[in-house]
């Protein structure tokens, strides 16, 4: 079922010149298909190289001569492109026609057309560089003989701007026949291309200025394609962009279940995924975005390039942070306030063995920001239910101890390879006794219970900051438990 359709420009893979070709986009709830549009033959380009429409009646006839006369402008040439020659056993061919030149301004030259004569020069026998330089020394005013050859025409025509576009993407089989065809680019229908949205990324400003907000990228699955697409005007592109990105939300389920069922996880192990832009520093300390695919297990934050469609890319994730000692620290507005920032993000702080490591990600629409700021708390709290219990060694008094944190005990101290009884239990305390905490960021923790012991000075011999961020998890999964926070 098609949901939306209507004319958009989509720009070229090449980076120079810019080119933007107008094609027909058919959304339907899990692809995007562009084709050409054929309403607007021959006018698609908004700038750069042009194409003439082909010469239909106006055209002479194959084989007929014709004379055409051309005046260069002060800049430009003819504005023409040719191949052929004797040594390619081809006439001189008028393969492009370049848009506002003298040449098209004729309006009486078409691609396809064999250049017989230039001035009275006879090319008819000529190589390609002959040609090239009698063309060149011709003046200013030039008096092409030229014939229309209909039959090289197909061979000398631009191959369509969207056959250029890649976007080969490794995609799981589909456990479902009826859509095992929609896991790769389609091309049933002559110069056009379907393009599957499940775990695409669509997103704004981000591989190029928008300063007339029309344009919107959509991102492949494996990370190496990007379509740029451009609308008439804003409101088209925010249409355009809204509509989208629902069809791709509403797939992020399937491929959840994609993944569980390919990669054997028990249960729900795969609780979220989705496309996101990190926050990264580049060359110069110079802050951009970068797409990343951010999942949530029931036990970590995983970061990966791509979609882990598959057993290796799933256990070599860039980034791997347990959910246990990671809070959310912000949700919003980039700038606090609606109004003066479009950008919506949230920011992580994990505590790691380096410090504390700090994570910005942007979403695209506020219900993203609602959907993964509920995810992350819920995946903390959740996290701390099925780990429960954390064990470290440690250095107090001079004493090497065992401290166990336990998510219903609280805290127990006892000596160092020994099993925890009456005997050798140091303290014992559950986390209402628990006054302070802090540590040095180094290598020291302080706990203070308000017992005898007075502030415990523990040397965990490496950075306290993931202690510090589970006693955090656990008491905050503890306190929303008791339905003391919402």
């Amino acid at each position: 079922m098609v949901l939306r359709s209507g004319l958009l420009e989509v720009r070229s893979p090449e980076p120079e010149p810019e080119r933007w070709r107008r094609l027909l986009a058919n959304l339907s709830e899990d692809s995007l298909r562009l084709s050409p549009a054929a309403a607007a033959a021959g006018h698609g380009l908004s700038n750069g190289e042009a194409e003439p429409p082909p010469p239909g009646d106006t055209e002479p006839g194959s084989g007929r001569k014709r004379t055409v006369r051309i005046v260069k402008q002060e800049a430009g040439g003819l504005g023409i492109s040719i191949k052929g020659g004797r040594e390619n056993r081809m006439p001189i061919l008028i393969s492009k026609i370049f848009r506002g030149l003298a040449a098209e301004r004729t309006g009486a030259l078409f691609v396809g057309d064999a250049i017989l004569a230039v001035n009275g020069a006879d090319l008819r026998h000529a190589t390609h560089d002959q040609a090239v330089q009698a063309l060149k020394k011709a003046g200013r005013e030039v008096t092409l003989e030229v014939t229309y050859i209909q039959e090289v025409t197909p061979y000398l025509k631009k191959p369509s701007l969207i056959a250029d576009l890649a976007w080969d993407s490794l995609l799981p089989p589909s456990p479902h026949p009826a859509t095992a065809a929609s896991s790769s680019p389609s091309h049933s229908a002559k110069d056009s291309k379907t393009f599957p949205l499940k775990m695409c990324y669509i997103t704004r400003n981000l591989s190029m200025p928008d300063p007339d907000s029309r344009l919107f990228e959509l991102h492949s699955p494996d990370g190496k394609h990007v379509l740029i697409l451009r609308s008439k005007d804003s409101a088209a592109a925010h249409t355009w962009f809204t509509a989208i990105h629902t069809s791709i939300t509403a797939l992020i389920p399937q491929a959840l279940s994609e993944l569980n069922g390919m990669l054997g996880l028990s249960g729900r192990a795969i609780q979220h995924l989705s496309w996101l832009a990190e926050q990264v520093k580049g060359e110069g300390g110079r802050q951009h975005w970068k797409p990343v695919v951010v999942v949530l297990t029931d036990k970590d934050m995983l970061l990966y390039d791509s979609v882990p469609w598959n057993r290796d890319l799933w256990s070599s994730p860039s980034q791997s942070h347990p959910l246990l000692a990671t809070r959310l620290v912000h949700s919003g507005s980039a700038r606090g306030s609606p109004a003066m920032s479009s950008e919506l993000m949230f920011a992580t702080r994990t505590g790691s063995r380096q410090g504390i490591e700090m994570h910005v990600f942007r979403v695209e629409t506020h219900r993203d920001l609602s959907t993964w700021t509920r995810m992350l708390v819920q995946g903390c709290h959740a996290a701390s239910e099925l780990i429960r219990e954390v064990t470290l060694g440690c250095t107090w008094n001079g004493l090497d101890v065992k401290l166990i944190i336990h998510y219903e005990s609280g805290f127990v101290m006892s000596q160092n390879n020994s099993t925890i009884d009456s005997s050798s239990t140091l303290f014992q305390y559950p986390f209402e006794r628990l006054k302070m905490s802090a540590d040095d960021g180094i290598r020291m923790l302080y706990l203070d219970f308000g017992g005898p012991e007075g502030e415990l000075h523990l040397d965990l011999h490496s950075c306290p900051k993931p202690v510090v961020f589970v006693i955090h998890s656990f008491l905050s999964a503890k306190v929303t438990r008791m339905g003391l926070l919402v």
